[in-house]
């Protein structure tokens, strides 16, 4: 499974019902659950993000699917990144020769 970490900012959506974070939350468990990904921890952040998630999924286009029903809820705005951790790393700065 690969893993991807997600920063969310509030919509003003987002923020407007914001006292709904948590069930959105959950919510956000199930719907990855469903398309066969899954979170690995939500945190409530201060600064640029609001939201900061790690999720596990098998490949590229699962988390774009589930990243793409996120944002169509609009309450967020998000940014996917890829993560590597240390092995996949050195896996793939060993097939630099």
């Amino acid at each position: 499974m690969a893993t991807y970490i997600v920063l969310s900012s509030f919509t003003d959506q987002g923020i407007r019902n914001v006292k709904d974070t948590t069930k959105r939350a959950d919510a956000v468990k199930e719907l990855a659950r469903k398309m066969g990904a899954e979170v690995k921890s939500i945190y409530w952040t201060l600064g640029k993000y609001d939201v900061v998630v790690t999720f596990e999924a098998p490949n590229d286009e699962t988390m774009t699917a589930v990243s793409l029903a996120i944002a169509a809820q609009g309450n967020v705005r998000a940014q996917t990144l890829r993560a590597f951790s240390r092995d996949e790393v050195s896996g793939i700065v060993g097939k630099m020769g």
